[in-house]
């Protein structure tokens, strides 16, 4: 028997777009380096390996965002406890929108997210250095 798909990715992130911050690449590329302020990379570490990785970016696997910020979970990170705006990007934007949408419903504020992803940091002239990872 055949899956029936009733809601499809373009929707999940149209609705996470209504609900979460998104930061043009141009508006993004100012928070790095501040105090305030952390980038969290959710791309893969094939994607970190092969395109690079914004200098001092968190990185946070995907599969992994729900751990990482549940302060009761054994996988917890304390960057997660910061008192800061969490930004996240993934490559082009879509991930990163569904990932702000999850860490926003668990708590996590404020939250936010690169519109144009990784790949408009790059285009932009955003800092980048290749990843050891």
């Amino acid at each position: 028997m055949a899956q029936n798909i009733t809601v499809t990715v373009k929707q999940m992130v149209d609705a996470a777009y209504d609900e979460i911050e998104t930061i043009p690449v141009a508006d993004a590329i100012p928070l790095h380096g501040r105090d305030d302020t952390v980038l969290v990379d959710i791309r893969d570490v094939r994607e970190l390996k092969r395109d690079g990785r914004v200098p001092g970016a968190v990185h946070c696997p995907r599969d992994m965002l729900e751990f990482w910020i549940d302060p009761a979970s054994p996988y917890f990170k304390p960057v997660f406890g910061e008192d800061k705006k969490f930004v996240f990007f993934c490559a082009g934007g879509q991930r990163s929108a569904l990932a702000a949408q999850t860490a926003q419903d668990m708590g996590l504020k404020p939250v936010a997210h690169i519109r144009e992803g990784f790949r408009g940091w790059k285009q932009a002239g955003g800092p980048v250095e290749q990843s050891s990872k």
